[in-house]
């Protein structure tokens, strides 16, 4: 799909929105899009928190290593002096660490601007410095100084350097659909007879047979690839049996697409050969419409463009892992495990909590030729020889986010995870006994796409419980999903990870 590069200018004149009133009348701005860059460099695109933030955001994955520029060209329809701020901030003030490991500058027409971005205690707007424009088309560059997470929302050109900009998130949504001329009413993506959003396991699953059932279907992905934690982009295995009896259909579409990290081209190919199925990738959907009770559509949003599209149907079913859209739709769901008495469940806690399972990002290294480098990362969870990992990758034993909302908590939860990571390999690295055994090794995948165990979980018609594994049986004719697989309960404690041993999220 054509990535569309967007950037208006507007004189804005006579406010009329109350939340702008802080902008004085006949100010300059030019607002850029981070996601809209034409080049993208090393920086990678993270849309996983677009419902908190109102928008991705580009992150400086490098693990250690300070990526590519990412770059574009910006229109700018006055010469003289303007003063550029970025959207971004520290993301380790959480855990109230001075340092800012995420750290980056920004340069125009390749002059770097003076200060240092990413070192706020908060999403927000940071000074980049000012720059004399003589021409129209001007080049914007995004400079990694670290390889440790930086991260940039937006940048605005502005002629008043006191400028207030919006940041509350339905202020800064508005500042940002009037200066993009992004249209109030999103354009019309049609009418399917099914909507699937989502397209994991699951949302693959639910569109291909759908379309294979004579049905026209759409299918909504927030990601450049399908697969969702089975993609290349969380890497988790899929396992467990298929085809079991008495429902001795379920699994076959499985099968086709089983493990897609494997094979994402052909997964796509059969997406594409299903002449019933429209994909519709990096489309994030973020509203809902109801006719009385019932779903009559759906908006999303293009993770890089902007572009909002409707989407209508009769039929909706909801496979985005967080179950986004039955929230958005006002469905009931909970979180967390219930109690004893409402459940039976031998194994239910005396009251109900809101743990969950956790969330994982996955990690490995490679051998090099020659002995590699690495810093301390004082602002990283520390170790020692008794707390310390001594491993060269990790997968789902790296998890957290136990006590937290894995919605609404969730760039927390991913970057203590980081914090963890990076903290045990500079220990591994630098300062370890065994560190003579990692001098030669250095970083060379981390996912930072979260792959989450659980979230909300929709209420139903059927309650499962311990009891319909353990005696009380139960055959249900409209089963459209079996589960086969161990079922594996991940408690929070020392015992689990040694880097809960600072005070994080096993203990608040």
């Amino acid at each position: 799909m054509q990535k569309v590069f967007r950037v208006v200018y507007m004189m804005l004149i006579c406010q009329t929105f109350i939340s702008f009133s802080l902008l004085a009348q006949k100010k300059d701005f030019v607002l850029v899009e981070a996601e809209s860059f034409n080049e993208k460099g090393g920086w990678v695109l993270d849309q996983q928190f677009m419902d908190q933030m109102g928008s991705p955001f580009l992150l400086a994955h490098g693990i250690g290593k300070p990526v590519q520029d990412a770059s574009t060209e910006v229109m700018i329809p006055k010469k003289g002096t303007w003063h550029v701020y970025a959207r971004t901030w520290n993301w380790c003030s959480p855990w109230k660490m001075k340092e800012a490991p995420g750290r980056f500058k920004i340069a125009v027409n390749g002059a770097v601007l003076d200060n240092e971005l990413g070192m706020g205690t908060q999403w927000d707007w940071e000074y980049a410095g000012s720059v004399e424009i003589k021409n129209k088309s001007n080049s914007v560059a995004l400079k990694d100084l670290t390889g440790f997470e930086g991260r940039c929302d937006a940048i605005l050109f502005t002629k008043d350097k006191n400028v207030v900009i919006p940041n509350r998130k339905e202020d800064l949504s508005a500042f940002r659909k009037q200066l993009l001329n992004i249209p109030a009413k999103p354009e019309d993506g049609g009418y399917y007879d099914l909507v699937v959003v989502g397209a994991g396991t699951a949302g693959l699953s639910a569109a291909i047979k759908g379309a294979r059932e004579g049905l026209k279907v759409a299918l909504i992905n927030n990601r450049p690839v399908p697969g969702g934690n089975n993609s290349t982009e969380i890497r988790v295995v899929a396992s467990g049996e298929m085809n079991v009896k008495p429902y001795t259909a379920l699994g076959n579409v499985i099968r086709e697409i089983r493990n897609v990290y494997s094979k994402e081209d052909q997964v796509i190919e059969m997406i594409q050969a299903e002449k019933m199925l429209s994909y519709f990738p990096n489309m994030h959907v973020f509203a809902a419409s109801k006719v009385g009770k019932q779903i009559k559509s759906v908006t999303a949003k293009h993770i890089e463009n902007g572009k909002e599209v409707e989407f209508f149907s009769p039929l909706f079913v909801d496979c985005s892992g967080d179950g986004n859209l039955g929230y958005l739709a006002g469905a009931e769901y909970r979180v967390g495990r219930e109690m004893r008495q409402e459940t039976r469940e031998t194994l239910a806690p005396d009251r109900p909590d809101n743990i969950v399972l956790g969330a994982t990002i996955s990690w490995k290294s490679k051998v090099m030729p020659a002995e590699v480098s690495f810093p301390r990362c004082e602002w990283a969870i520390q170790f020692n020889d008794e707390s310390c990992e001594k491993v060269i990758s990790g997968s789902n034993w790296w998890e957290s986010g136990f006590r937290y909302d894995q919605v609404n908590d969730a760039e927390y939860i991913r970057d203590y995870l980081f914090r963890a990571i990076y903290g045990n390999w500079a220990f591994l690295k630098n300062d370890s006994k065994f560190k003579k055994e990692y001098a030669n090794r250095e970083l060379d995948m981390m996912t930072y796409i979260v792959g989450k165990r659980e979230s909300r979980r929709l209420v139903g018609d059927v309650f499962f419980v311990q009891q319909d594994i353990e005696k009380e049986y139960v055959r249900y004719d409209d089963a459209v999903v079996i589960g086969t697989y161990s079922i594996d309960q991940h408690f929070p404690t020392p015992k689990i990870h040694s880097f809960s041993r600072e005070r994080n999220l096993f203990q608040q």
